[in-house]
């Protein structure tokens, strides 16, 4: 694949070479690999929360209020996947609209394609490949399906969750066992009944968070705020805007921001290795050794840790 159209700016040539790494093609691997140094620039933000509490209208706003700054803006919207073709619904295409038509903002919808943790598996590459591509804020909004969506820490490096009055629980952040990832709470829909009670019950659960985060601890001097805002006005977006810029310096300029990265670098490292052993061990199966041997152990003939020792000696993978 030739870099070039993508550096200059060819929407569709990267629109093909993201459709190209979420198939994972081996060319669309190389030029990732080519380009990687080009990343690094980027600020991931990871946006995460209960449905029905304006994900997509807050990314949308955040949008509008980054291109009045000046900055690029990249999303990658994680939708369910469809029950009948396996690929994304759109639903956040949909409710973007106010976006087409702006060289400055690029959106993507993924099928999360039953990937636990509300991202797709590749994610992350797409992610490193906006950035690669220029774009100077890379959003990742999340198909918002509760505690499994710890993931998006996982490849964001500030991530907001959002929280909404009248979800039918004072905090479903806590309930969802999400609240202990969030680096900024947003309270948003703040013009409904009950946004103070939702803050509050907010602050207090920070103040009894412990010390060990989901995504690694906070930066020394980072405080989690809480803002409000009515993203459909437009209202308190500017304070997130800040906030966000300033957790990015804060994480950038310590130490402990840094082996953040590293630790999370680490666990995609981990995952890729689990999923390329598995790719060889599975090629290298006759197509019915997996069923056999779990009939065996259903029959207690053999025991589990038994199959999986037959399974390696027969691909020779614990020598390789």
């Amino acid at each position: 694949m030739n870099p070039e159209p993508i550096l200059s700016g060819d929407r569709r040539a990267l629109a093909r070479w993201l459709t190209a790494l979420e198939a994972e093609q081996p060319e669309a691997q190389d030029l990732l690999a080519t380009l990687y140094a080009r990343a690094g620039r980027a600020h991931r933000v990871g946006v995460t929360g209960a449905p029905g509490s304006g994900k997509s209208t807050l990314v949308a706003a955040l949008a509008k209020a980054w291109r009045a700054r000046g900055q690029t803006v990249a999303v990658l919207a994680v939708d369910p996947s469809s029950p009948f073709s396996g690929g994304a619904i759109l639903g956040d295409r949909v409710r973007m609209q106010a976006l087409a038509g702006d060289p400055g903002v690029f959106i993507r919808s993924m099928a999360s394609r039953g990937t636990l943790g509300g991202l797709a598996a590749t994610t992350a590459d797409l992610a490193r490949a906006l950035d690669a591509a220029g774009f100077d804020q890379v959003v990742i909004e999340t198909v918002g399906a509760g505690q499994s969506e710890i993931d998006v820490a996982r490849t964001a490096q500030t991530t907001i969750v959002i929280e909404a009055p009248g979800l039918g629980d004072d905090v479903q952040a806590i309930k969802a066992g999400i609240l202990e990832i969030a680096d900024i709470l947003v309270v948003n829909k703040a013009d409904q009944p009950g946004v103070e009670a939702t803050v509050r019950a907010l602050k207090s659960a920070l103040e009894l968070e412990s010390a060990a985060r989901v995504s690694g601890e906070a930066a020394p001097g980072w405080s989690v705020p809480v803002l409000t805002t009515v993203a459909t006005a437009g209202d308190g977006i500017e304070i997130v805007i800040d906030a966000l810029a300033a957790h990015r310096i804060q994480m950038q300029s310590s130490p402990i921001g840094q082996q953040r990265e590293i630790q999370r670098l680490r666990r995609e490292l981990e995952a890729r290795l689990r999923q390329r052993v598995w790719q060889r061990v599975e090629a290298r199966l006759a197509p019915d050794t997996l069923d056999l041997l779990a009939a065996q152990v259903h029959q207690r003939v053999i025991d589990l840790e038994s199959a999986v020792k037959s399974v390696l000696a027969s691909t020779h993978t614990h020598t390789e």
